[in-house]
């Protein structure tokens, strides 16, 4: 998706460490025109897969979902929660995953009201990068007797190992786009 790359190359900071801050126009800031675009490209790469449900994790996967599921009709979007509200009610699908940008362990939570054995659940995330959000999403998935149809990213970085180490839930993985080196400072997309 060119208009991603650019925004990426032009705004992108390497801040080391593999980590990559794309605030102004998705993990801060939105651009609501660029979402809309990466949303459908998104759609389109899995509408073959049929998805009845779009599970992502808070916070910045929120809005590339929303607009993934805007695109493939208005189907339910379900975030995982990191923290726990007094409305969500026992017993609750939980799972940890390492966090990049904050240190330490994440719990995401999702309440089995929604997310049903009958479903077919699109992950879509802002970054895949070591894998491991997502698989703990994908562990979610199957606790809730779901099944897993794809997962969707909107910045892949192909140097953390992720899509190797999501390969065991044989679904589709697609990334709008693809960094291969963050390497002296440098951005360099496939």
């Amino acid at each position: 998706m060119n208009a991603l790359k650019e925004r990426i190359l032009n705004e992108g900071q390497n801040l080391g460490r593999g980590i990559l801050k794309i605030d102004s126009f998705l993990n801060h800031q939105l651009d609501a025109a660029l979402m809309e675009a990466i949303g459908e490209n998104i759609a389109d790469r899995f509408r073959h897969t049929s998805p009845t449900r779009i599970l992502t994790a808070e916070v910045s996967g929120i809005i590339p979902a929303v607009m993934t599921a805007k695109a493939l009709g208005n189907i339910p979007i379900v975030y995982a929660r990191k923290h726990k509200p007094i409305t969500m009610q026992e017993p609750v699908f939980v799972d940890t995953a390492p966090s990049h940008t904050k240190g330490g362990e994440v719990l995401l939570m999702v309440s089995p009201e929604f997310l049903h054995t009958a479903d077919r659940v699109l992950i879509v995330d802002d970054f895949l990068a070591s894998g491991r959000t997502i698989d703990a999403l994908s562990r979610i998935v199957q606790s809730s007797g779901a099944t897993l149809v794809g997962i969707a990213a909107v910045v892949e970085k192909t140097f953390e190992g992720g899509r190797e180490a999501l390969a065991h839930w044989n679904v589709p993985i697609e990334a709008t786009a693809t960094i291969v080196n963050m390497d002296d400072g440098r951005i360099i997309l496939a």
